[in-house]
């Protein structure tokens, strides 16, 4: 007997596609169900026989797929969770510089010194000047630090006046994270469509940033924030210069602020667009009650569908269905001891109404009157399994290639009928957007269609006492300014 309580999902992402790593490094995963399926495709005889009886059935394949469902948490850099949502979107996430421990002492992470202020890093992507960086799994006080670039470097950043301490080995979970900028004491300032800096102050252009990408204004504490509390929230990047950040879907309350005496945080993150690579990930169920547990290992195993969503007073929640190659059955795991899934009270399961930062429709907040009650945003890769009679030299028994299809992207949103301004849009085929914006503790994360055309949409009247709703059904097509039909922020930390 095996309890489904016992059962083992974890995964790893493929250097070449279908094929699993040499020794490779799995990590569990959150899921709610496990519909995967390996299984043997099998065809009838036709043979006909006078004692009116059948032959065997033929074995002719296999065939793997199936999906999973999740609730959605902030899906960490690397965890199983990111990189499914990599292998929707074709596309890898365009990360903010970092560095991590990832479980040994000293070894990218190598010293802190207090007197200098330096950081001893490993090599990767430069932190720069006026990058705020968060310091997490440090050993010492300067674990939770949020400190300011002063002098910029792949292997060596300072942060003079960031109050660091001196740490001869950071440990194995010491990780440092730009999560932002910050200006100097009176650099940045609010204008009617954005922010800018003034000269000599913080270049904008040097920061990594990008169109499309989603910012939040303002930290906690008066010398982080603008004096004018409408300017203190979230925006999306139009333009970027060295002296301005011009922005949209700007909070009601915006207006000009000249910041003077504020050092001015602004916190952005990671960020993820649909593209062209093909991704593939190697799964493995591992039924842990048995026994002996039996595990049943797939490779080249491409998300076709992905689901985001959720309703009022609901948990956010979806299903990732999967299309790949072949599978294993085996009494031995692929790894012994795979990494855990990333923890549920670190990063908690989001919710719709108390974690719903923001549902946007055209670049406005959608509120009174139309109140959006659920939203729900659907990938479909329209993927095909490539059969063939022989590989090479060798029996095909499994799709030899999973060829891709269009990105297709659909939002369902449903609002209360309050007046006629989404209907009018609907009729004309008036071509919007649409983001929904997820937060939770320090972590956040903002999906956007920024090109929409809604084709399906009519005032549902189902009964007496009841409130009348309008479902709208929506379908992404390809945005000229930003190059996407889909984009995912997610934010490690902001305030």
């Amino acid at each position: 007997m095996t309890s489904s309580n016992r059962v083992r999902l974890t995964g790893v992402a493929e250097s070449t596609y279908g094929v699993t790593p040499t020794n490779p490094r799995m990590q569990k995963q959150r899921v709610t169900s496990i519909g995967l399926t390996n299984k043997a495709d099998y065809v009838d005889s036709d043979d006909i026989r006078d004692d009116r009886m059948s032959s065997d059935p033929i074995m002719v394949g296999q065939s793997n797929g199936g999906q999973i469902g999740i609730e959605w948490h902030y899906p960490a850099d690397n965890c199983l969770l990111s990189r499914e949502m990599e292998s929707a979107f074709g596309n890898v996430w365009i990360n903010t510089p970092s560095r991590d421990n990832d479980g040994a002492a000293g070894s990218v992470i190598q010293s802190v010194t207090a007197s200098t202020q330096v950081v001893a890093v490993a090599t990767g992507a430069a932190f720069v000047a006026g990058h705020l960086v968060c310091f997490s799994g440090f050993a010492t006080a300067n674990k939770g630090k949020l400190a300011k670039v002063t002098a910029g470097s792949a292997t060596a950043p300072a942060f003079v006046g960031g109050g660091l301490v001196d740490e001869a080995s950071p440990p194995a979970t010491a990780r440092m994270k730009v999560v932002g900028c910050e200006g100097a004491a009176g650099d940045i300032q609010a204008v009617a469509d954005g922010l800018t800096t003034q000269a000599g102050g913080l270049d904008f252009s040097t920061l990594g940033l990008m169109v499309g990408q989603w910012v939040k204004v303002g930290d906690t504490g008066a010398a982080y924030r603008f004096a004018t509390e409408g300017v203190n929230g979230w925006g999306r990047i139009v333009a970027i210069s060295a002296r301005k950040l011009t922005l949209d879907n700007l909070p009601s309350g915006w207006s000009a602020d000249t910041g003077t005496g504020k050092t001015i945080r602004i916190f952005f993150g990671d960020v993820l667009k649909n593209g062209v690579q093909k991704l593939g990930l190697s799964l493995e169920r591992g039924f842990m009650g048995q026994a002996t547990p039996t595990y049943i290992a797939q490779t080249g195993m491409r998300v076709n569908t992905l689901e985001f969503g959720g309703q009022a007073k609901q948990k956010a929640t979806g299903s990732i269905a999967f299309m790949g190659l072949k599978g294993t059955t085996a009494l031995v795991s692929l790894d012994d001891t795979p990494d855990p899934a990333p923890d549920g009270a670190l990063f908690p399961v989001m919710a719709f109404s108390v974690n719903c930062g923001r549902i946007g429709e055209g670049g406005s907040a959608l509120k009174k009157p139309n109140w959006s009650k659920s939203v729900k945003f659907t990938i479909n890769n329209n993927l095909r399994a490539i059969d063939a009679a022989a590989d090479g030299d060798d029996a095909a028994p499994a799709a030899v290639d999973v060829a891709d299809g269009s990105f297709d992207v659909s939002v369902e949103l449903d609002t209360y009928f309050g007046n006629a301004d989404l209907l009018a849009k609907v009729m004309a085929g008036t071509p919007t957007s649409l983001n929904t914006r997820l937060q939770k503790g320090v972590q956040a994360m903002v999906w956007e269609a920024p090109r929409l055309t809604p084709k399906e949409g009519d005032p549902n009247v189902s009964g007496k006492n009841q409130d009348v709703m309008l479902p709208v059904k929506l379908t992404a097509s390809a945005d000229s300014l930003t190059n996407a039909q889909l984009i995912v922020n997610r934010l490690e930390f902001f305030r």
